[in-house]
This record gives structure tokens, sequence and C-alpha cells, in this order.
């Protein structure tokens, strides 16, 4: 029996032919002709399939010797179209994907309109995850865009509140700018808020710009004892701030696809540059707002969680995501100045010179810190340490394991703005733990401590790396060594009264392209100006309310309690793993940046190791009042009653917010919004999101 040759086996010339029914067509037409006619074509193309390469060519080069430009024409027309091949239709669909993964968002976008089958390779999930990863929380290297991982808790049903409890009203976002400049109110002694005046003969010692109106005094009238408002225990279940007892139903979380997801983020991130925001007014408080902080990531409730501070002496709780006052925290008997909380607790500080600790969901105030001689202006805490900053100049800092605190004097005038800072925390983990500050910055502490043991003192243990930035009306921030209670640094630039810091790590990438080990200078060991001896320890603080049942400040027993560990409220990273098989990206290594607001106008970004000025931004007419950044941009509140939008890797202002009608006095930055307070008493909420 006779094998069967193998089957030919088509180019993809002729392979697309096949498919395309080309060859059918000829054969009808060919049919047409008279029998003559059919042979010679025949013959001719049948002498030019038996030839091989170099005759072929041959006898083409001679057929366009002979054609007219008519011939010419179609020979055009007709290669136009035969001369393209569709790589995707050749390649297997991972080569195509490899391919498509070199190409940008914009690009992908427009090979998905090519045809159906690019489409459906453009708009793949794995490509568009890559790109997601490139640029969702931190900016691009390639094209410097950065996108915000807007982590949000979306309830399919979230609790509504009575209509009539909303205090929102919406605003047009270009609102018209009122003056902001006024007579004489240039210098930088003029913008310093006034203080509220102790009641009593006193008013007359203090300075002028420390004197609160007589009339913004009477305005409020003070509670007739410092009680703490708060809700009964048959108001409960109504409360929507209130973790139920019985864990509510997992949620069903539905997932996207990746480029949904970046086209998301991607009209957020327009929003913030070309300016485009929506406004909503948050009215309730009948003096200044001082200091505010807002939460979208509690595990309850589903809404986000303003708190506000105003000079009204009360603490407002708000539903950001609907405007409305959800209720409201009296027990100040003076104007409150800071505040700040987590997922547990609310501690606020006032002009009254205390600060209380509160159950914000609640309303019940749980403690009373007492310790300052004057006015609390700033405050921050972490896991186990409080520090606050005072009108008498001092910063103290309270313990929550042992329930004690100790001060820290150096500065000659109000303390504004306090920081905490990990020091050892800058590195990520599996870094070399005996690096250069670190280790000498633990050894330095435990000789200390083990001084202070053997001179028989009972100092509050800190742990060691523990640093604390303050700043002040003397024109200084300085850091602090709380371990050894000791100023290691100063940072000397503005001619005006610092008004606020932010804390910012930042990627280093530098370090990360050098691939060194060395970490910070040690800054424990360093001799800079303004090193001062450890301060003698103060007595314990007192309570008004019973004594510390255990280490903890706050009670154990509270059955909202989730995590000891519940320090300042970031947003976690939600950036999607590395896909199997990919090779990991070295660690990045963490950069503290200083960013400090001032009277003198200015914002300054600071050389942590160093304490030199790396960039000052210029653009606002009057002192600055409030700082805030993320890796993405920087914003900051001025006397001028503007708010700015910066790039902070530029120094150049992207946008300009107007509306409010009084100097802009503290703010908080999200991922699509801002949420700005004023001495006009008005809340606004500039957000970015949407179409």
């Amino acid at each position: 029996m006779l094998q069967q040759p193998p089957a030919r086996k088509l180019c993809v010339r002729h392979q697309r032919m096949a498919d395309e029914g080309t060859n059918l067509k000829l054969q009808q037409a060919l049919d047409a002709l008279p029998v003559a006619e059919r042979e010679a074509v025949s013959a001719i193309w049948s002498s030019f399939s038996s030839s091989s390469h170099p005759r072929r060519a041959l006898i083409l080069q001679g057929l366009l010797t002979m054609c007219c430009f008519s011939q010419l024409s179609l020979l055009t027309e007709q290669l136009a179209h035969l001369i393209r091949i569709d790589p995707f239709a050749v390649l297997p669909r991972e080569v195509s994907l490899k391919v498509l993964g070199y190409l940008d968002a914009t690009s992908l976008c427009r090979a998905a309109q090519v045809s159906r089958q690019w489409k459906s390779l453009a708009d793949d999930d794995v490509l568009w995850r890559g790109i997601c990863e490139q640029h969702i929380g931190q900016k691009c290297l390639k094209c410097g865009w950065g996108l915000p991982i807007l982590e949000k808790r979306r309830r399919a049903v979230p609790p509504s509140l009575p209509p009539a409890s909303v205090s929102a009203s919406a605003a047009p976002s270009a609102s018209p700018s009122p003056s902001p400049s006024l007579p004489g109110s240039s210098s930088s002694s003029q913008l310093k808020r006034p203080h509220e005046p102790e009641p009593g003969p006193s008013e007359a010692s203090q300075p002028a710009k420390r004197v609160r109106l007589e009339q913004r005094t009477r305005a409020a009238s003070p509670p007739s004892e410092a009680v703490s408002h708060t809700v009964p225990s048959s108001a409960y279940p109504s409360n929507p701030l209130i973790v139920p007892l019985s864990e509510l139903p997992a949620a069903d979380l539905k997932t996207r696809p990746w480029k949904d997801v970046y086209c998301e983020r991607l009209t957020i991130e327009r929003n913030w540059r070309r300016g485009r925001c929506t406004v909503r007014t948050l009215k309730g408080h009948t003096d200044g707002v001082m200091c505010l902080q807002f939460s979208e990531t509690l595990a309850h409730p589903s809404f986000p969680v303003l708190i506000t501070g105003s000079y009204d002496r009360t603490a407002r709780v708000w539903n950001l995501e609907t405007g409305a006052e959800v209720h409201t925290l009296a027990g100040h008997t003076r104007a409150i100045r800071a505040l700040q909380f987590d997922a547990v607790k609310l501690i606020t500080g006032s002009m009254d010179h205390t600060m209380r600790v509160w159950n914000w969901r609640t309303g019940q105030c749980v403690k009373t810190l007492e310790g300052h001689t004057e006015g609390v202006v700033c405050l921050n805490f972490d896991s186990n340490v409080l520090a606050s900053g005072s009108v008498d100049t001092t910063v103290k800092v309270w313990n929550f394991r042992t329930g004690e605190c100790f001060t820290l004097r150096g500065h000659c005038d109000w303390v504004n703005a306090v920081q905490l800072w990990d020091s050892t925390a800058t590195a990520p983990p599996g870094c070399d733990s005996s690096s250069s500050s670190s280790s000498s910055s633990a050894g330095a502490s435990e000789r200390a401590q083990r001084r202070a043991i053997e001179s028989g003192s009972t100092a509050p243990h800190i742990d060691p790396g523990k640093m604390l930035f303050s700043a002040s009306d003397d024109g200084t921030i300085r850091l602090w060594d709380l371990s050894l209670r000791t100023c290691v640094r100063q940072f000397k630039g503005h001619v005006g009264q610092v008004q606020s810091l932010k804390l910012l790590l930042v990627d280093d990438q530098s370090r990360a392209d050098d691939g060194d080990g060395d970490s910070l200078p040690d800054l424990a060991s360093s001799s800079a100006d303004g090193l001062r001896s450890p301060p003698p320890r103060s007595p314990p603080l007192r309570a008004s309310a019973s004594p510390y049942p255990s280490s903890n400040l706050y009670p154990n027993s509270n059955p909202y309690q989730t995590s000891s560990s519940s320090p300042l409220l970031t947003r976690r990273s939600t950036a999607p793993p590395l896909e199997r098989g990919a090779r990991a990206s070295p660690a990045k290594r963490l950069k503290p940046v200083l960013i400090s607001g001032s009277l003198d106008n200015t914002i300054k970004l600071w050389d942590i190791g160093t304490g030199t000025v790396q960039r000052t931004l210029f653009g606002h007419i009057e002192g600055v009042w409030a700082v805030a950044s993320d890796k993405l941009r920087l914003v900051s509140g001025s006397h001028d009653r503007t708010i700015k939008v910066w790039s902070r890797e530029e120094g150049n202002c992207t946008a300009t917010l107007v509306g409010h009608r009084g100097a802009v006095t503290c703010l908080a930055l999200g991922e699509d919004k801002i949420v700005s307070g004023s001495d006009d008493g008005d809340v606004r909420v500039w957000s970015f999101g949407g179409e």
C-alpha cells in the first residue's frame, strides 16, 4: 500500500487566503472566460507556480516593466492589504500579552480599538494589573503619574440617618474668593489666634496677641460643671457608631476588572491636577473650627467618620458621607485646640489646661488628664505614648503603659505642633537591625535606663528609637529622643511662628539604587545645637477620674477595643501581590521627610538627617496654619482664606481652592478629598471624586 505524501503546510499568507476564500473567487472568474483564454491563463499560473524563487522574482520584474499605470495602481491597491499581517492572529496568546505588556495605558486603549481580537487582548486583567501596580499608591518612574489607592469600605446597605439631622449644604466649587488681605494684617504676630483669657483679673497681664475678644469669650456660656455629655445606654441600639455585639454578616465582595480600577483612579487624579471638585459645607459649630480628623477605614461604622474641635468648647462627630452630625461631645470649659482619634478612643486638648479621653462612639468621657499649667494646643499619640504641647512652652510625654509622664523643656514660646516618630521603623522588615543608628540609639537608651534604675529612679519605659518633633512660636523645630529625654537636633530656617508639622515616609529611590545598608545618622549621639541633659522626672499625671485600672490608658474591658496597637490612622496599602513567578523587586527604603508650615507665609521641607531645608514653597500671601501631605501631593491652609495643592517633588502649586470666609486653621488630606476647618465656623469637604 502506497503511503500518501504528508499534507502540505501552508504559509501564513496562503492560510489566510484559504480562510478568506480568495482562491474560490479566482476560480469563479477563470470559469467565466472562454476556453482558449482560460487555458492560456492557467498555463501562465502553472508556469509561475512551478518556478523557483529566483525565477519568480525574474518573472515579476519583467511583468512590472510591461505594466501600465493602471495595472501598477491595481497592484498598489492590492498590496496595501495583502502585505499586512496581524501578529496577534499568528502569535500565541501568551506571547501577545508579553508584547502588549510593554505598552502604556494610553497605547493599550488605542490597541483595543483595532479589532475585537485586539480588544480582548488589550483588556486582559494581567496587563492592567501590572499598570495598576506601577501607578497606584506611588508615582510611576516613567510617566511621573501616581494614582490614589482609594481604600474605602463600601457596604451594600449603609445605615441611613434621619434627614432632619443632616446639616450639610452643597456649595459650588468656584465660589468667589474673599479679599485675602486685611489692613495691617501682614505681620505674623497679628496672625496668631488670640488666647482665650482665664476668668478673673489676670486678663490684663496677658500679651495682646493672646487675649481673646470679650464678645467671643461670652459667645457660648460655659457648662455649669465639667461633666461629659453621655448618651444613655438605652440609646445604644439606635447609635450607628456602636459596634453591634453580634457580628455583621460578611460583605459580598465583588471583583472588578483591573482596567475599571485604573480608570476610576485616573479620573480622580485628573481632577486633582485640574482643580475640579465639588464642595459641601458642614454647619454646626458656633465658633471657629481649630482641629479635625477623619477616617474612611474603620471596621465600624460603615460610613467615614469626621471629628472636629472648636472654640465653642465642643467636639462633634460627623457622618462624612452624608454630612450629618451624629453627636456632640461637651465637657471642656474652654476652646478645643487639638484632637486625635482611632478605632477605640478620642483624645482632645483644650485651653482649659486639660486633655480628655473619650469613647467617641458613645460620647462618654473616660478620663481627664491634667499636668499642663496653660492651655493644650497640640497632641499626638501612638500605641503607647501620648505627647502634648502647651502654651506653657513645654512638651509633656504621657506613657500609656505606666500612666506616668515627663516634661521636655527647651522651647521659649507656645508649642504649636508635636509629631511622634519611630525612627527604627524607617527601614522595611528584613533589614539588618544592627545598623548604625538603631544600634547606637538602642545602646544609649539601655545605658540611660540602667543608670536610672541604679539611681533608684522608676522612669517610665520608652521604646528605643522613639523620637518626637515639636514646633513652636519661637520659630524653631526640635527633635527629641524620648528614651533619653534629650533634644538631639534643632531645625532653624523659619522667620515666623511654626504652626504645623507633618512627617511623611517616602520611598528613598537613591538608597534603593545604591543598595547600601547605611541608615540615618545617629541622632541620639550627634552634637547638635540645643543639646540638653535629661530633665528631672515630673510627678505622675493626675486624673479627675479614678486611677488607672491597668497599664493601658483605656480599659481593656471595652467591647470596642480591637487592638492595643492603634497608632495614627493611616491608609493601608492595597497594592496587588506580585504575579506568580515574577521577580520580586528589591525592598525599598523609607526616607522620612519633615514638612512645616509657618506664619512667615512659607512651607519648608526638611532633611531630617542634616537638619537643613531641602525646599521652600512660596505662594500664600499670609501665614500658613496647617499642612498635610501624602506620597502624591501636599496641601496647605492659610490665613489668606485659601487652600493650596502642591506638587511636593516639583515644588509648584497645582490648584488653589477658595471659599472659606475666615482663616483656614486646620485641614486633613484624603485620597479623593480635602476636609478643612476655618475661623468662620464652617467645615468644608472638597471632593475630587466622580466624573
